[in-house]
């Protein structure tokens, strides 16, 4: 049974299943079969965010999240801990609804996860935002890949607000996440070219175009954005896929960094759907398994390596593979 303060929040923070429609956000491009499949990723998303803030235990939520199909849970968790993340802001408590999900349930979708929190952070006022972040201590993959939650921002800004983000081309002030302001517009960005997968329905000429039209010094962490939608999101196949490689040109290496850390979010989430393993395969060259181990070959742990971020580093890391195997070429 929901509550009554859940569902309010509900109707005023989460956007209806029509409204995340292709035709609802008044996308271009036709309606098709691959457009109806991405479009059910946000959906799921707003169903575990119903859930999530509707429920009066965790309990109920798993419940939930566990009889969404393997291939659109992280979806579900993702809009669940975007609404534990909301309740954990607001509270006047000291609730812990967003560490419990993602140290118990919601672990083995952690990368998504953050990309959730990150939905909850365009909705709240930024002084709640240093609330936001809970202690994940023991997961292996904290606070590094927390800066999916800055993704997650700017993926929140260009999807819901695509005039500003797209068309303008704005770029929010920046943050100190992590205390790095000077990278969060570059993190916002990766999250901006993963909505430029959704918003063009995976056409890679259109795509790619889009990412053409902004400033030549942002096209590279979109395009790490694209790939990441592309192979984890999928919606498009292999003959689109291969066009799209050519098609990101100089940015290949950020097109298959995007795609090797969704093999590995996919993969450590225990489910490589088809689509995302064809897809991976395409723009890296490399089977799950090989990419998954680039992807912990090149990890670095917390901190600052080489004076940039440590999640920037590990980026840096995969991306020299690819600039390696493209010079020997």
């Amino acid at each position: 049974m929901s509550t009554f303060f859940g569902s309010l929040r509900r109707l005023v923070l989460a956007p209806s299943l029509a409204e995340v429609t292709f035709a609802g956000r008044g996308f271009p491009g036709p309606p098709t079969a691959d457009t109806e499949r991405l479009e059910a990723i946000p959906q799921a998303v707003v169903c575990g965010f119903e859930w999530g803030i509707d429920a009066r235990d965790q309990w109920e939520v798993q419940r939930r999240l566990d009889l969404v199909a393997a291939d659109h849970r992280g979806f579900a968790y993702e809009g669940a801990t975007m609404a534990f993340t909301v309740l954990d802001a607001m509270g006047g408590g000291r609730r812990q609804r967003t560490r419990d999900l993602l140290l118990g349930p919601g672990q083995p979708h952690i990368f998504l996860a953050y990309i959730g929190i990150g939905f909850a952070m365009a909705r709240l006022p930024r002084p709640l935002w240093k609330k936001v972040l809970p202690d994940l201590s023991g997961s292996p993959y904290h606070p590094v890949m927390s800066w999916l939650a800055v993704d997650g921002y700017g993926f929140d800004l260009a999807y819901f607000h695509t005039r500003r983000y797209v068309d303008e081309q704005r770029v929010p002030a920046p943050y100190p996440w992590r205390g790095e302001p000077g990278y969060f517009p570059r993190a916002v960005d990766q999250g901006v070219g993963r909505a430029l997968w959704f918003i063009h329905g995976g056409r890679a000429p259109d795509v790619a175009a889009a990412v053409r039209r902004f400033a030549t010094a942002r096209q590279a962490d979109l395009w790490s954005g694209v790939g990441l939608a592309a192979t984890f999101a999928g919606g498009s196949a292999g003959g689109a896929l291969a066009a799209l490689r050519e098609e990101a040109g100089e940015h290949r290496d950020e097109l298959a960094q995007g795609s090797v850390f969704a093999l590995k979010a996919r993969h450590y989430s225990g489910h490589v759907p088809a689509h995302s393993e064809a897809a991976g395969n395409v723009l890296t060259g490399l089977s799950v398994d090989a990419a998954v181990a680039l992807a912990d070959d090149t990890a670095v742990g917390p901190g600052r390596p080489g004076g940039v971020p440590d999640y920037e580093q590990w980026r840096r890391n995969v991306r020299a593979h690819f600039a390696v195997e493209n010079a020997a070429r």
